[in-house]
Parts: structure tokens; sequence; C-alpha cells
């Protein structure tokens, strides 16, 4: 007996060696959680071991891994049970790259895994206009989309850019021209705030002709009226 139990004392730290040891730790985002525009995003952890095994966090990565088990702290942002919130225009400064810092109960003494997230971030700003040309008294959309690093496009609000226009009033994104206004063309500016080198300019014609109104019907009078002129031509 002695001897069985010596010989499992001696066994232990091969047996102990022998069990796998987690070795890295990489982040992944949601891809469709529209993390372009919003400044949070739902995260997820894959742990892979010195055997070859993966695990995956709970959440978007359906995995085993519990949120409660695992503690993450980040310098770039705010990290709760697989969520991520951050501040857009500070993580400009780094590139909008994300660094986590991952302590797992079976990894032992080891330090914090440190992985890095990268977020999407603007490539390009344009215009998009929704019309030919303005109309004098009527307001004017300046419809302005940014592409991402993502490859897709969305569009942008003034909390993002910032608008210039060479006539007429801005109020918010809407360009108004006062109807006795004789300007014939607008240059229009839109600047991308957390990066000004991005930037795009458009001119918008002003329409010179008027509307023909001849035909828009106040009342019922109007349609009988309409009427005899379709049948007069």
């Amino acid at each position: 007996m002695k001897r069985f139990l010596l010989g499992i004392f001696l066994l232990q730290p091969l047996l102990l060696g022998a069990q796998p040891v987690v070795t890295g730790v990489t982040a992944y985002y949601d891809t469709t959680a529209v993390v372009e525009l919003y400044n949070q995003a739902p995260v997820g952890l894959e742990i892979t071991y010195s055997n070859g095994d993966v695990r995956q966090t709970e959440g978007f990565l359906d995995g085993d891994y519990r949120w409660r088990a695992i503690k993450v702290s980040t310098p770039d942002g705010e990290f709760r049970n697989g969520y991520l919130r951050f501040d857009r225009q500070r993580l400009a400064q780094q590139h909008y790259q994300v660094k986590l810092l991952v302590s797992l109960p079976d990894a032992g003494n080891h330090p914090p895994f440190e992985t890095t997230l990268q977020l999407p971030y603007i490539t390009g700003i344009r215009f998009n206009h929704y019309a030919d040309s303005l109309k004098r008294g009527i307001h004017f959309y300046l419809n302005v989309e940014g592409r991402f690093s993502t490859g897709k496009v969305y569009p942008l609000d003034t909390s993002a850019v910032r608008l210039e226009s060479s006539a007429g009033q801005l109020l918010g994104q809407d360009l108004l021209l006062k109807t006795g206004d004789t300007t014939r063309f607008i240059t229009v500016k839109a600047v991308y705030k957390s990066k000004p080198t991005l930037k795009v300019e458009s001119i918008v014609p002003v329409k010179q002709k008027a509307d023909d109104d001849s035909m828009i019907i106040q009342d019922k009078q109007d349609v009988f009226n309409n009427r005899k002129r379709k049948k007069g031509n």
C-alpha cells in the first residue's frame, strides 16, 4: 500500500504536466452588430491549448466558456459580460485597435493574456444626393456616406461629419436657399471629424426653371378642370 501511494505521489507532477495549458487568446467582434456606427460591440474569445484544443466563449460565438469565469480588462474602453463599449474618437489615435487583457481560471498563475481587437474604421466619405438639383425655399438633405475598412457603406450624421456650404443656410444636414436668392450653384463640403484629412466636396446646381403647378389638384373642381384641359389638348 505504501509503495502504491508513493508511486502516485511520484507520478503526480507528470500527470499534472500532461494537462493541456492555455497558449493563446484571440478576440473577435460580431460583424452583424453594425460596429461601424455604434460605440459598442459584442465580443467573443477563442482560447487555444497546447494539445490543439480550442474553446470559445458564450454569446455570439456559441461556445461553452462562461463569461463569469473570465476576467477581461482594457485601457481602451469598458468591458462587461462579453460587451465592449468604447470612444471612437479616442480610438482614432491608435488606428481603432483595442487591447484586451484576459485572465483565465485554467491558465493557473500565468499573467493575463494580451490580445488586440481590430475594429472597423472609415476609409473614405462621399456625397450621395437624393436629387439632381436644389429648389429654392425647399430643404435639400445632404446625404453623406462613409466607406469602411469592412467594405460596408453607411450613412453618416453631423456627429461624425462637419458640413460647410458656399451659400444658403445649413440646418443640421438640410441646406436651405431662400426663394429670392439668385445663386446658381452651391459648393458643399463634408469633413470627417475624427480624421479631418478625409473630406469631400460636391457642387449642387440650383433649379432655375419654375415648376409647372398647373396640374396640381387642390380640390374636386381641379379634377374636373384637368380633365377638360386634357380633352382640349
